[in-house]
Order: C-alpha cells, then sequence, then structure tokens
C-alpha cells in the first residue's frame, strides 16, 4: 500500500516541482482515524501537506528561509470535517441537509440519491415526481421508477441526482474513461503574459490577490486554503444565488466577502475591476456558465493577462458527462463509492464516506495548482489555467487502496474536537473553528479576517503594501 509519503510525492511529480522542496515535511500518524474503508486520512494528509510545501516553496521563492512543515494524519482527518465541527456560540451547526435530500429505493431495487439542498433543485426533482415536499411521498413515487431512468430523466431537467452503481459498473459507464485520461490536476498556458514574481512579504502569499467565485465545501476550501498563508481572498456572490450558510461559516475564515450581481451592467463592471486587479480567480459554475456571461477563461486572459484561472466542477467539461452538475454526495454514488463502503460495512444499501473527502481534496488539489501555476507564471510568464474534477479526484481516491479494517475506527463524536478548535470573534458569533492542520517553522498557517456574510465588504481590493500599491 502506497505511504502518505509517497501519495504526497506523486502529487508534486505531476506537477514538476522541484523533489528538494519536500525534504523537510514530516507527516506523522497511522491510519485510520476516521472509520472508512478508503484511505480518506491519507487523502487528507497528502493534499493539505501538499499545498503547505507549495506555500512554502512560493516563501523561499522570495527570498524567505526553507522552513520544516508537519501535518499530522489526525490533525489533517479533522480539517476534513471542519464544516461539521464548527461552533458559533458554543452550538452546532443544524442540519446540513434538505428533509427529502439522501438516498432512495426505486422499483427496480436500485438506489438514487437526491441532492436537493437548493430549493430549484427540490422543486424540480419535486416537478419530475409530482409528488409533496415529504421524504415518504418521495420514496413512495420513487418506488414505481426505474432508477438509471430517473437518473437520466434528472440529468436532462437539470437536477443533482445519482443511481448508486458498482465499481464495475462504474467503470463500464461511457464517461469513466474520460475521466481516468484526465490529469489529477491540469494545467495549461491559455495566453502570454511576461513574467511576474511575488515582492517581499511577511507571509509566503502575502499581497497575492485571489477572486472566489464558489461555493458550498470544494472551491470555498480552495480559497481558505490560499488565505491561511496570506492570501488576499475576496469571496463574490450575486444576491440571487443560493448558498448554506453552516457551510459559508467554516470556510469563510480568511476572506473578505462581497455581493456582485452579474446579471447587472454595474455588476459585471465591478467584476471587470477586480479580475483586472487579481492574480487568481477561483470558480466553480458548471462548465461553460461563466464563459456565457463574458467571464471564461480566455476572456479573463485578455482582461488580465497571466491570470491564473482555476476552475473546479463535478464531472469535468469533457465526455458523455461533461458539464453534468453534481455534489461530493452524489459523486460518491455514481461512481461505486457508496456501493462498495457499505458491502465493506455489511449493510443493505449505500454508505457514504465518513466526510466530504471529494469536496476537500478537490479543494486542496486545486489550490496545488493554483501554486504551481504561479511558479511557473513567476519563471515563464503566461497565463493559465487549472481543472480539477471532483469525480477525477473519486478516481485517484480509490487508486489509493484499501483498508481492511478501516470501518473500525470510532467514528467521532460531536464533542470530541472542543479542545482542539480556534475560538475566536466573528461577525456571527464567538466561532469555534477547526485550526489548520499544516504546522510551519517560519511561516506558520492562520486565518486574519473572521468569516462574515456575503455583502459585508465592498467589491474592492484591499490595498497592497510597497511595489504593489494601486
Amino acid at each position: 500500500m502506497t505511504a502518505p509519503r509517497d501519495i504526497l510525492a506523486g502529487l508534486w511529480r505531476s506537477l514538476d516541482l522541484p523533489a528538494a522542496a519536500l525534504d523537510r515535511v514530516a507527516l506523522a500518524g497511522s491510519e485510520p482515524v476516521l472509520p472508512s474503508s478508503f484511505r480518506v486520512d491519507a487523502a487528507a494528509q497528502a493534499t493539505i501537506a501538499a499545498v503547505a510545501a507549495a506555500a512554502a516553496l512560493a516563501w523561499r521563492r522570495r527570498d524567505g528561509a526553507a522552513q520544516d512543515i508537519a501535518v499530522g494524519l489526525r490533525a489533517a482527518a479533522a480539517e476534513f470535517l471542519s464544516e461539521r465541527l464548527v461552533r458559533v456560540d458554543g452550538a452546532a451547526p443544524r442540519d446540513l441537509w434538505d428533509r427529502i435530500a439522501g438516498a432512495y429505493r426505486c422499483g427496480d431495487g436500485r438506489w438514487v440519491r437526491l441532492h436537493t439542498n437548493f430549493a430549484h433543485h427540490r422543486d424540480g426533482v419535486l416537478r419530475l415526481l409530482g409528488c409533496a415536499n415529504d421524504r415518504d411521498a418521495v420514496a413512495k413515487a420513487l418506488a414505481s421508477r426505474q432508477a438509471e431512468a430517473f437518473e437520466t430523466a434528472a440529468t436532462e431537467a437539470g437536477m443533482v441526482v445519482a443511481m448508486m452503481r458498482r465499481f464495475a459498473e462504474w467503470d463500464a459507464h461511457a464517461h469513466a474513461a474520460a475521466i481516468a485520461a484526465a490529469p489529477l490536476v491540469a494545467v495549461r498556458r491559455i495566453g502570454p503574459a511576461p513574467p511576474e514574481t511575488l515582492p517581499p512579504a511577511a507571509r509566503p502569499l502575502g499581497g497575492l490577490r485571489v477572486l472566489d467565485l464558489t461555493r458550498i465545501i470544494a472551491g470555498p476550501v480552495c480559497g481558505r486554503a490560499l488565505a491561511a498563508h496570506g492570501a488576499d481572498v475576496l469571496r463574490a456572490i450575486g444576491p440571487d444565488v443560493p448558498t448554506i450558510a453552516a457551510l459559508d461559516i467554516d470556510s469563510g475564515r480568511g476572506k473578505l466577502s462581497a455581493m456582485v450581481d452579474l446579471g447587472s451592467d454595474a455588476g459585471r463592471e465591478a467584476m471587470r475591476g477586480l479580475m483586472r486587479a487579481a492574480d487568481v480567480v477561483v470558480q466553480s459554475y458548471r462548465p461553460g456558465a461563466l464563459q456565457a456571461r463574458g467571464f471564461g477563461s480566455d476572456a479573463v486572459a485578455a482582461l488580465r493577462p497571466g491570470i491564473v484561472y482555476a476552475s473546479l466542477s463535478a464531472y469535468g467539461a469533457d465526455g458523455p458527462w461533461g458539464g453534468k452538475r453534481g455534489f461530493d454526495s452524489l459523486v460518491q454514488t455514481a461512481m461505486g463509492f457508496n456501493h462498495a463502503e457499505g458491502e465493506a460495512a455489511g449493510v443493505d444499501g449505500p454508505k457514504p464516506l465518513p466526510c466530504q473527502a471529494l469536496d476537500h481534496a478537490s479543494g486542496y488539489l486545486l489550490a496545488l495548482g493554483v501554486l504551481a501555476s504561479l511558479d511557473r507564471r513567476a519563471a515563464e510568464g503566461g497565463s493559465w489555467r487549472v481543472d480539477v474534477s471532483l469525480a477525477r479526484t473519486a478516481h485517484w481516491l480509490r487508486g489509493l487502496g484499501r483498508l481492511e479494517r478501516g470501518l473500525e475506527a470510532p467514528a467521532p463524536q460531536a464533542g470530541d474536537p472542543a479542545d482542539a478548535l480556534e475560538v475566536g470573534p466573528s461577525t456571527y458569533g464567538l466561532l469555534g473553528a477547526v485550526p489548520h492542520a499544516a504546522r510551519l517553522s517560519a511561516t506558520p498557517a492562520r486565518w486574519e479576517r473572521p468569516s462574515a456574510p456575503f455583502g459585508t465588504h465592498p467589491p474592492a481590493w484591499p490595498a497592497r503594501a510597497g511595489a504593489w500599491a494601486c
């Protein structure tokens, strides 16, 4: 079985980063921490360590000293549970799932999973089923449906539904080959620009401007990871775009939070202004959605030569399911994880992974791609695009192997992490949140800005000191 250290080295090699930069990275702990037959703990440790090492490399490139990095397995696993462990005034977040979300058995004996956390997704599924917003009514309606036919109908209607497959069924699926052929973290040059280096700063990513156009977990984790190492991260969302407040509280740490209405001329001009002055754009809109509004990667590279444009999707942009909507829980279901985990646990039906591992790992992989692209920009110039998908991350996680006794690990309890949480004031109240798992000896990771609701800050960048003032 591949050791976490070798998993980390594999991520590093895939992006042509210098091997010597990993010499002072220490990974401690033994699997399993979270109860799973899959190596979610090792995935957490390796991806978090990769981003920390890339941040330390950026620090070294701007004339900082080399430093030691340590990532403990238990701390990394806790960070992959961060949205569940956050506390506001001592209270846990409300249930993150809509009342009809989850898995149902269909009339053919197969299972489907519904994701209905957003009202338009919930209402769309109910229209397809012709039933009331009630779990029993949904179960009755699905009892007369064929699972794959309903998955297809939901996809065609723009809803988010997945049929549970076995691994062998996924491997035979038309989209599986497209996912397997894609790079885990795809980095490509998309336009010309002169080299740009980061000037001296107090932190590895100090002064770096990151425009965060993401929501839910994976994309926001990318921005939060960059903010932990000093980047100025400004997250922006439209007033009509739904989010989940409990997730925003956790993933908003370290960020400015603005509202920008892309449906208005003023909002689009504000967005162009933010992009002209940004170094990085991170977006998780469905493939093609931002391009239709004039903010695709090529348009942004023309607007701001030297940009790093990072995109996250569920199933990638290419292949039969290219552009298909999805979330971590649905990708787990469609690609065989829920069946395999349930089979390992002796469960008659789907069993999810113990954390949103695809989301969190994809967020860190996207951040790693951003930092690798910035390193290339400094050496050779250019504008760069980074692509990560939940499905490709799932393919990678499956390839890490299985733990024969992994499900015997004790399930985390709600009160367990209380003494390990970082506690401080926020707009929401006294916020207790999981600290960053990576420990850097010279530039400790931290979030300097507390979480705040969207619209708290204006859509404008903070001033940059010295050579970066504007």
